[in-house]
C-alpha cells in the first residue's frame, strides 16, 4: 500500500459513516472521505480520485450500483467496494459483474470490514464468507432468487419505485427517457408476474429494495 490511502465513504445514514470511519482508521495509512449521495460522492470521485471506495448499493437518488458503472467508465481501475444491507446474493452477483472489487454487508460490516478494505486496496477481491458461499450457489444453480433474472437497470427502476419515485422522477434521476421506464417496468412485470405498478411498489418495499 501507499504511505498514505484515501478511502471514499459513500453512504447516506451519518451513524453507518461513522462507524464506517471508526473501523477502517484501524488501518494507520487510512485517511477517510465521506459523501451522503450518489451525486455527490461520484463529485468527490472525479475531484480527489480516492484508492479505493466504499459504496452504499442503496442511495436517494442516483443508486450505487449506477454510481459503480459511471466511476469504472471514467476510471477502469477504480477500486470500489460494494456495501449493502441486502443479504441475497443476487446484488453481489449484481455488483461483481459491474466491476465491484468486493461486496459486503452491514450485518457482517463490523468483523469483516477492515479486511475487505485492506484487501481491495492491494488489489484483491473480497467477498465475506457467507457472501461467496450464496454467491457459488446462485451461481451453480442450486439456488434460485425471484431477483436473479432482472438485469441491473431494471433492479435499479424496481427500487425507485419501491421508494415512492414517480416515472418522471426515475427518468430523470437515471438519466433515460420517460418511454425507457415505461419499457422496463413491463419487462419487470413480466419477469415477476405482477400486473400492477402499485403491487411492484409492494414488491420492492417486502424485498428491502427501498432506501
Amino acid at each position: 500500500m501507499k504511505q498514505t490511502v484515501t478511502i471514499l465513504v459513500v453512504d447516506d445514514h451519518p451513524i453507518v459513516r461513522a462507524g464506517c470511519r471508526q473501523l477502517i482508521q484501524q488501518i494507520p495509512t487510512a485517511k477517510v472521505v465521506e459523501a451522503e449521495t450518489g451525486e455527490d460522492g461520484y463529485r468527490l470521485f472525479q475531484e480527489i480520485y480516492p484508492d479505493m471506495v466504499l459504496l452504499d448499493i442503496t442511495l436517494p437518488g442516483i443508486g450505487g450500483l449506477e454510481v459503480l458503472r459511471k466511476m469504472r467508465a471514467n476510471r477502469e481501475n477504480a477500486k470500489v467496494l460494494m456495501f449493502s444491507m441486502h443479504e441475497d446474493p443476487v446484488f453481489a452477483s449484481r455488483a461483481m459483474q459491474a466491476g465491484a472489487k468486493g461486496y459486503i454487508t452491514k450485518n457482517n460490516a463490523a468483523d469483516h470490514l477492515v479486511e475487505a478494505v485492506e484487501k481491495v486496496l492491494d488489489g484483491k477481491t473480497y467477498l465475506s464468507p457467507d457472501t461467496a458461499q450464496q454467491l457459488a450457489m446462485l451461481n451453480v444453480g442450486a439456488e434460485t432468487s425471484v431477483l436473479g433474472d432482472l438485469s441491473r437497470r431494471e433492479l435499479e427502476i424496481l427500487r425507485l419505485l419501491g421508494d415512492g419515485k414517480s416515472m418522471n422522477d426515475i427518468a430523470g434521476i437515471l438519466g433515460i427517457s420517460y418511454k425507457t421506464v415505461a419499457n422496463n417496468l413491463t419487462q419487470i412485470k413480466s419477469k415477476l408476474d405482477i400486473s400492477k405498478t402499485a403491487e411492484l411498489m409492494r414488491f420492492a418495499i417486502s424485498h428491502g429494495l427501498s432506501s
